[in-house]
């Protein structure tokens, strides 16, 4: 069971070439089921790098025993795995920086209706 919001949004996608930010762009639709809201937006994606087609993910998660760990990570690797010009996707769970409220975009945290 994936959590995106859309389905094979990457399909026949080309990019061995893709940044940083552009790579954060194809995982938003990838949702923290509990909360709802994009793991890019909610700051669980730390770092990002494509080195030819290599791909590299740093995440953490809200909390070490998030349910629904597992699954995101796999939906990364999937997403990411589905594009064209994509050698391999590594994805590593890390908890240095530990997540906290401050990692949330403040688009999201206008839309939570959390205080700045």
């Amino acid at each position: 069971m994936f959590f995106s919001k859309t389905a094979d949004k990457n399909e026949g996608s080309s990019n061995s070439t893709l940044t940083s930010a552009e790579i954060r762009d194809l995982l938003r639709p990838i949702y923290d089921p509990d909360i709802g809201v994009s793991i890019v937006d909610l700051g669980l994606i730390y770092r990002v790098e494509n080195n030819d087609g290599n791909i590299l993910v740093d995440m953490t998660f809200t909390t070490p025993a998030c349910p629904y760990g597992p699954q995101l990570v796999e939906e990364v690797k999937y997403t990411l795995n589905a594009l064209d010009g994509v050698n391999s996707v590594n994805v590593e769970i890390v908890w240095d920086p530990p997540w906290s409220m401050d990692n949330i975009s403040e688009s999201t945290k206008l839309e939570l209706g959390l205080d700045l």
